[in-house]
């Protein structure tokens, strides 16, 4: 499951927003893009949306990057080119741009634009997962389960599941339950024990 959404980060207006853009920051570069594409305080604008977006992300900004990505990725006002959203990906995922090492791992672990590589799917899963992203613990869980890019491990599963579930992610309990029911006592207990070892050390 895909991760795209990237919020603005003050309240200013697109007027104070536009004058900043302009003069080069790429925060501003970045809300102002946010702020055309859904439509805060201007009509929607998906064009002008991508235009600002770009301004930020090539200057480094990785949330610009991240979310310059997701338009390449759904053609939003550009041609769907998933070669570009692989790239731009990377350089948000590279800075520690959590969202975009989940969608990193989607595009390798789809083998979209890059070679399809569980391995390299995980890497990212982890690292998104390892700062708290819900959706990348359960996607890390989910290979676990399956033994894809990792050794089959339900105790594996079931913890990522949990870290999961624990940050009210859409569907982890469910999933979490499921893979429980092929489980041993003793590897539910296991589980437990890696979740709260986990949650120990990445608090």
């Amino acid at each position: 499951m895909f991760g795209f959404f990237e919020k603005k980060t003050s309240g200013f207006s697109v007027k104070w927003y536009r004058k900043l853009a302009e003069q080069g920051d790429a925060d501003a570069q970045y809300n102002l893009g946010y702020m055309f594409e859904n439509g805060q305080d201007t009509p929607q604008d998906y064009m002008e949306a991508v235009k600002w977006y770009r301004e930020s992300a090539e200057q480094g900004g990785a949330k610009a990057q991240n979310n310059l990505a997701r338009m390449y990725y759904e053609g939003q006002s550009v041609l769907q080119d998933y070669k570009e959203a692989v790239k731009w990906f990377k350089k948000a995922a590279k800075q520690g741009h959590a969202t975009a090492q989940n969608n990193l791992a989607r595009m390798y672990y789809e083998g979209q634009s890059v070679r399809q590589d569980y391995k390299e799917a995980v890497k990212w899963y982890r690292k998104s997962a390892e700062q708290g992203y819900a959706g990348a613990q359960s996607n890390l869980g989910a290979m676990y389960e399956t033994g894809q890019g990792v050794p089959k491990n339900y105790a594996m599963a079931h913890m990522f599941y949990n870290i999961a579930a624990e940050s009210s992610h859409k569907g982890a309990v469910e999933k979490r339950n499921n893979v429980a029911e092929g489980m041993t006592a003793s590897q539910l207990r296991k589980a437990q024990r890696l979740s709260g070892e986990w949650t120990q050390t990445h608090s």
